[in-house]
């Protein structure tokens, strides 16, 4: 039995109200551009006064394609750091590569990275493959210009959340199959990975919470063209799809609790275990979907958002 009034966390519970219309419940293909409409913060609100860097650069995306990408750095940056390599989430079909940038300025502060963000083309425009091979297009560029990026290519790492954590887990795949950058881990915040919903999370979050799913069947409907579900879809498009899970990087993987990516992402973090691998795995009890992002200053996100810098932080030190 589905249980359709599931518990939230107290606090994220009684925001809900006040997000109706700005991040998706159910969204259908009719309310797209609604949300693609949505006002995001520029990356100089993000930015907010502190003395980093956002220069854009022109690159060859899939098929040849122009697509830009952004590098975030400190203005005194010098000696080589780690490069974190950004893919934005929003389903694959909104949002731009500035979308919740804020992690990405503060470490650069913090850390003295070096952060490559993406705009790669979105769904349904551009269905599958395109998105996550103009990920991997951004990837190489930043690796084979770490050297004049500053970037120690020892440490060079894949963040993504939502749709962006999905994207990223492809990409990770891509460079592991093509013998491409080599990573020293991959971040993975509630990612996007499984087009077949049919979890039990899949089915209990349906018209509650954020990103439920009748949002999620709207946008791998868009990504995959009319293949949701059927055999036919890469494991670079929908890594759930993945048989083989060696060779992966160090892993970080946290989803909510109370949201559809739940189980999926459960079961990948145990797949990588089933191969061998490293993957340290959070789930928040009573958190929706980007609860970390949509309510930062909660005492459940800032435990989240404290275990994501601890594991980071233990990454680039070793």
């Amino acid at each position: 039995m589905t249980n359709t009034h599931p518990t939230f966390d107290r606090k994220l519970a009684a925001l809900l109200p006040a997000l109706e219309g700005f991040v998706p419940v159910q969204m259908t293909p009719d309310r797209l551009e609604h949300f693609r409409a949505i006002k995001m913060p520029t990356i100089d609100e993000q930015i907010d006064g502190r003395p980093v860097t956002c220069v854009d650069h022109t690159i060859k995306g899939y098929g040849g394609a122009d697509i830009v990408v952004s590098v975030i750095a400190r203005e005194d940056h010098s000696a080589p750091g780690p490069g974190i390599y950004n893919i934005h989430g929003g389903g694959m079909v909104m949002c731009d590569r500035f979308a919740a940038a804020y992690p990405l300025v503060d470490w650069a502060m913090k850390f003295d990275a070096v952060c490559v963000t993406v705009e790669f083309r979105l769904a349904p425009e551009h269905p599958a493959p395109t998105p996550v091979e103009d990920c991997y297009a951004g990837l190489v560029w930043m690796a084979d210009h770490a050297e004049e990026l500053g970037i120690d290519p020892e440490k060079l790492l894949v963040f993504g959340g939502s749709g962006g954590g999905g994207l990223a887990a492809g990409t990770v795949l891509l460079a592991r199959d093509r013998n491409g950058p080599g990573l020293a881990g991959q971040l993975l915040q509630c990612p996007m990975i499984d087009d077949r919903n049919e979890t039990f999370s899949s089915r209990q979050y349906d018209g509650v919470g954020v990103w439920d799913r009748t949002s999620n069947i709207t946008a791998w409907d868009a990504v995959l063209n009319g293949r949701r579900g059927t055999p036919d879809v890469s494991p670079y498009s929908a890594p759930a799809r993945a048989t083989d899970l060696s060779g992966l990087p160090p892993t970080y993987i946290d989803v909510g609790a109370a949201e559809v990516f739940r189980d999926e992402d459960v079961a990948y973090a145990n797949a990588i275990w089933a191969a061998g691998g490293v993957c340290e795995l959070h789930v928040w009890g009573g958190a929706f979907h980007g609860f970390y992002d949509i309510m930062p200053d909660s005492p459940l996100a800032a435990a989240c958002l404290a275990a994501r810098e601890a594991w980071l932080e233990r990454l680039l030190d070793s």
